[in-house]
């Protein structure tokens, strides 16, 4: 019998007998390498050969499994590791089924050990790159095996990091095999991206401690010491970072679910480091579609408590400011529409008190949260709009402003049910958003980033009663004009006895700038006259009016602006020494404070000498008479104000006699100078609904209209005398009451009069217009030219056929 066994082993086939040889005796002396070497040899002169040593391996290494003799099972893997990294032949394929054959056995073994074995194996395989594609090999088992061992919940902590780091391992390798073959199954298709992410995320959470690494971590010097965040860490970026446009989504949605199911949004720091890792990996034009996810899950959570909001509006903010500036992408007005409606939404919130919702109507709203949400939605505007170019964001103001609800026009934004306390909250949380806006907003030309319908309904704010929208107001009007960043110089009012310290820049006025303040000047120098005379108006107010008049003065001053100015300063001392406002003393003084502050500036910047004496000259009597006119004495923490102002006079005045002297030998208009400043009355003060403003604001002959082409062009007047004059006087006082008497009858006939006779009035005037018009068309009926054609009478004449114009048919080659 031993006889017959030697034979029948000696007839075995030679691979089998060239396996066999690799394995010793006793399984601790490990893979014997001068059989391995023939093996080898023998693989690559026979590649046919290949896929019978792998099968042969397969069962060798499942028989051993088995049996639990487990260093055989590790000889058998090392052999075909090297048979693996060897062998690069058309024949491979079929010895691969065979070496994931092997893999999948031990990877569905309950030892921690041989997992960790097969997972190696795997990866040193993920990393050989094939020369033939395969067609029918399927990843879908690994995949879901990786992402199990990274939620591995071993009880050994050593053997459970072991093996959630093989599973991550195991996840990457899957990926680099997959991501690039297009006979594979889709990686990035949602049911692997599901197992994929989560398990990335879990890993990344549970090492939250370690900080997330810059955009290019660099690699660790020693890959046994990295914990598994890092390698998760290192693993999705990798991940991210070929993901290709048609793939960001399926790679961003399991994230998004993950910090949904975890709650993981409200501590806001795993969701930013989450965002961060993924802006910084993937390609900077696909930045713009992680935005529009997290806006979409933002409108998909819009009835989630506050907390959770704020959190993915925390998280946008970031995106923003790593993304480029594509990160926006092409609906740039849809992202702000989604966050102009989300800051709505959480007033609402905050006003009701419940989401309208019946199913969770019954959750407290916090307001205190709600208002962390709206600074945060703020300033996630802002962040977005420091992305875009400069006419973008003229655009985006635009936008808003046509959001905010008008005083007495249509509401654009309305609020459900929560009043004009609604409509209020509602016109301050769009004026922050349309401040962060214009935060750094730069522009050459004025007159085109700020057209009628942004600056019109913006200055009809400062006409409000409410002090909050004023001062918003201001603020955003500083930070459009401020062009060469010298607000922070201006922040405070004081009186500065060298200009020169501040290092002010300067530019000389463009014709741009010369056509803005052309058009607009008289609607600014109205609307800081206005603030200040408010009562409820405090210091910050009057700081940013300092600041406005400072910047017009730098930015945009020609020589009739700066005469505009003056003017606008002494007719705010003139208000401040008038009684008929009744403003608190408080009121007066500050404005005192503001004139003096905005004249010695203006002074010093004209230079003028004569000019900048008179103005020293004044704020010295003060200085030692009546200091609490000055802004040193009036804003600050406790101010020394007087509890009535005697009336002042004399030296303590700015002269606007003397002013005119002075300037107007300079070259200044003189004649502009001397015409004291009044406000005039618009439409603006109906649409604020203030009852004070009409009773307040007197008519003024606008002084630019002698100066206008209009009046230029006049034809002589006529010589006038004593008599005309007295005709004209007796004349026109009877015209005016004719007049009158005319407009009450037409009054007292649509109110009083029949509808049939009223009826019968306008279908006459109707008829009359009908009868003019036809004259007009019978007028331009010609005879037809040829080839209109002509028409033959029955005694065989020929006579032209009259048809209107409108209805001639041109021949098809005559139209263009």
């Amino acid at each position: 019998m031993t006889g017959v066994c030697g034979c029948c082993g000696a007839l075995r086939p030679r691979y089998k007998r060239l396996v066999d040889n690799i394995f010793p005796e006793d399984p601790e002396d490990g893979l014997v390498k001068a059989n391995m070497e023939k093996l080898t040899f023998y693989a690559l002169s026979a590649p046919e050969k290949l896929d019978r040593i792998g099968a042969y391996l397969s069962e060798r290494l499942s028989r051993d499994v088995a049996r639990h003799r487990y260093g055989y099972v590790c000889i058998a893997m090392e052999a075909l590791d090297q048979l693996l990294m060897a062998c690069h032949c058309q024949s491979i394929n079929l010895f691969v089924e065979s070496f994931l054959k092997m893999v999948r056995k031990l990877l569905e073994a309950d030892k921690p050990n041989l997992q960790i074995l097969g997972t190696n194996s795997f990866v040193k395989f993920a990393n050989i790159e094939e020369d033939t594609p395969s067609y029918h090999r399927s990843y879908d088992f690994f995949v879901s095996r990786f992402s199990e061992m990274c939620h591995s919940s071993f009880e050994d902590p050593d053997i459970r990091t072991k093996i959630r780091m093989a599973g991550i391992k195991g996840l990457q390798g899957v990926v680099r095999k997959t991501v690039n073959d297009e006979l594979q199954a889709n990686i990035w298709d949602p049911q692997h991206m599901d197992k994929i992410v989560p398990s990335l995320l879990f890993n990344l959470q549970s090492g939250e401690g370690t900080e997330s690494r810059s955009p290019s971590p660099l690699q660790a010097s020693e890959k046994e010491k990295e914990s598994p965040a890092e390698l998760t860490e290192r693993c999705f970026r990798e991940l991210l970072g070929r993901a290709a446009y048609g793939n960001i989504k399926n790679a961003v949605t399991p994230v998004l679910m993950h910090l949904d199911n975890h709650s993981l949004w409200e501590g806001k720091t795993f969701a930013v480091r989450c965002f961060k890792i993924i802006m910084y990996s993937i390609q900077s034009q696909h930045s713009h579609l992680v935005i529009q996810q997290l806006l979409g899950h933002l409108d998909a959570n819009s009835k989630s408590s506050a907390t959770v909001r704020a959190g993915i509006v925390e998280v946008l903010l970031e995106a923003a400011a790593i993304a480029s500036s594509g990160s926006v992408g092409p609906t740039v007005l849809e992202v702000f529409n989604t966050l102009l409606r989300h800051l709505r939404l959480s007033v609402d919130y905050e006003l009701t008190g419940s989401y309208d919702c019946t199913n969770i109507g019954t959750k407290i709203i916090k307001e205190h949260e709600e208002r962390q949400l709206q600074e945060a939605v703020i300033r996630t505007i802002g962040s977005f709009a420091n992305t875009l170019p400069t006419y973008q964001r003229s655009e985006v103001m635009l936008f808003i402003m046509g959001k905010i609800p008008i005083p007495g026009m249509h509401f654009t934004l309305p609020s459900t049910g929560s009043g004009p306390e609604g409509h209020r909250m509602i016109q301050v949380m769009l004026l922050k958003s349309l401040r962060q806006v214009t935060c750094g907003f730069k522009t050459t030309n004025m007159l085109t980033a700020l057209p009628n319908s942004f600056l019109d309904p913006l200055l009809s704010f400062a006409l409000l009663e409410d002090a909050e929208i004023r001062l918003l107001v201001l603020e955003i009007l500083v930070s459009l004009i401020d062009r060469h960043d010298n607000l922070p110089k201006f922040s405070t009012i004081s009186i500065i006895s060298d200009i020169s310290v501040l290092k002010l820049k300067v530019d000389k006025c463009s014709r741009q700038d010369n056509l803005f303040m052309k058009k607009h000047a008289q609607h600014l120098y109205r609307h800081i006259y206005l603030c200040s005379k408010e009562h409820n108006t405090v210091q910050p107010h009057f700081e940013k009016l300092y600041s406005l008049l400072a910047l017009i003065s730098m930015e945009l001053a020609n020589e009739e602006v700066v005469v505009d100015l003056i003017r606008v300063a002494l007719a705010l001392q003139d208000l401040a020494l008038s009684g008929e406002e009744a403003l608190p003393v408080y009121n007066r003084c500050a404005v005192h404070a503001l004139s003096s502050a905005y004249l010695n500036l203006i002074s010093q910047l004209t230079t003028v000498p004569a000019f900048c004496q008179h103005v020293h000259e004044v704020i010295g009597m003060r200085q030692k008479e009546i200091p609490y006119l000055l802004p040193e004495d009036v804003f600050i923490e406790n101010p020394t104000i007087p509890k009535t102002l005697e009336k002042l006079e004399g030296e303590v005045l700015f002269q606007q006699a003397k002013i005119t002297e002075v300037l107007g030998g300079s070259g200044y208009n003189t004649e502009r100078l001397a015409t004291p400043y009044v406000p005039q009355f618009t439409d603006e003060d109906r649409l604020s609904k203030r009852k004070s403003v009409g009773e307040t604001i007197s008519l003024q002959v606008e002084v630019e209209s002698r100066n206008s082409p209009e009046k230029e062009e006049r034809t002589p007047a006529e010589e006038i005398t004593f008599e005309t004059l007295k005709n004209a006087i007796v004349d026109s006082v009877g015209v005016e009451e004719q007049e009158k008497e005319r407009r009450r009858q037409v009054v007292e006939k649509f109110q009083k009069a029949p509808f049939e006779e009223i009826a019968a009035h306008c279908g006459a005037r109707a008829s009359m217009l009908q009868s003019k018009l036809n004259q007009i068309f019978e007028i331009t009926i010609r005879p037809p030219p040829s080839p209109s054609g002509t028409i033959t009478s029955s005694y065989g004449q020929t006579q032209s056929r009259s048809v209107p114009v409108y209805e001639m048919k041109f021949p098809d080659l005559c139209v263009y």
